[in-house]
């Protein structure tokens, strides 16, 4: 399957790449179908590109790639609409926020998405931690992360970036294209 992307043209991908979300994303509910996208030319970020809508994408990483490590109890609720059995251990993504200024870009660690990955269910679960933050600060995080390891992309220093789809380095045709 093939699919229109604002930013990385058209992308073609396996219907087992898709991460389906049965609830959507907050403030996107209405979209339920996302792929993990991993661009050659970024060497922090993955994409949560949208399969539906285009221009929908959002960086993001893993919470452990910016010191960030999860203790999460899920409710019943979430272990439903993930499918996942009590001896499964899901993934965690947190959506990044990129502000003009990089040095101030944030991660929404206070409502993860996280993922069954066996059967590549995915849900963005308000976690109930009030010592968690909406907007936590990684900048300084990040750069940390790079000085330990300057030889290794950030991104590639996860442990669930394998379930990306690798993006071409040459550019499909761009989206206002007819298919």
């Amino acid at each position: 399957m093939v699919i229109k992307t604002s930013r990385f043209g058209l992308v073609e991908l396996k219907s087992e790449d898709v991460l389906t979300f049965p609830e959507g994303l907050l403030g996107f509910q209405t979209l339920k179908k996302f792929v993990l996208l991993d661009d050659p030319n970024d060497d922090i970020f993955a994409w949560l590109q949208s399969c539906d809508e285009a221009a929908i994408a959002f960086p993001v990483l893993e919470p452990e790639l910016f010191g960030h490590k999860y203790s999460v109890n899920l409710n019943r609720n979430d272990f439903e609409s993930l499918k996942l059995q009590a001896d499964q251990t899901p993934g965690y993504l947190t959506i990044i926020t990129i502000p003009d200024d990089a040095t101030e870009m944030t991660a929404n660690i206070k409502a993860p998405i996280v993922i069954n990955m066996k059967d590549r269910i995915a849900r963005q679960c308000v976690l109930q931690d009030n010592n968690l933050a909406i907007k936590e600060k990684i900048f300084t995080k990040l750069q940390s992360r790079v000085v330990q390891n300057p030889q290794t992309p950030i991104k590639n220093q996860g442990r669930q970036f394998d379930m990306t789809v690798k993006v071409s380095e040459t550019p499909k045709a761009p989206v206002d294209q007819e298919l």
